[in-house]
């Protein structure tokens, strides 16, 4: 699945993926994931164990999307926690769709869909 990803991500967006980062988990500590990492020219670096602060801007993310977006949907809709992860993902696709980031001044919608018309 990753090896489909990172030749998705290289043939569309025309940049090169260098770098793919776990936090020894365990997911991507295996042979095969090394070969896909060698055949994609990828540097494959691990954060320490347990150290969520060491990747702040994925973690903000989660915390976000979960803590906050998602618990107010389900809250606001008395909807059932058997559907938590459609609720999150629905709240990636809004938080996606209207955060802007600041450097840019643009949403995450919106810059990808410059660098597919470019």
């Amino acid at each position: 699945m990753i090896s489909i990803f990172c030749t998705q991500v290289q043939n569309e967006k025309r940049i090169k993926n260098y770098e793919s980062r776990s936090d020894h988990g365990g997911e991507f500590e295996n042979e095969q994931f090394e070969k896909i990492c060698e055949k994609h020219g990828l540097i494959h670096a691990f954060s320490c164990p347990i150290t969520p602060e060491q990747n702040g801007v994925v973690e903000t993310k989660n915390r976000s999307l979960q803590k906050k977006m998602a618990r107010r949907m389900i809250y606001e809709t008395n909807i059932v926690m058997y559907f938590r992860a459609e609720v999150v993902n629905t709240s990636c696709y809004v938080h996606n769709k209207i955060y802007i980031r600041p450097i840019l001044k643009k949403t995450s919608y919106e810059s990808t869909k410059e660098e597919d018309q470019l």
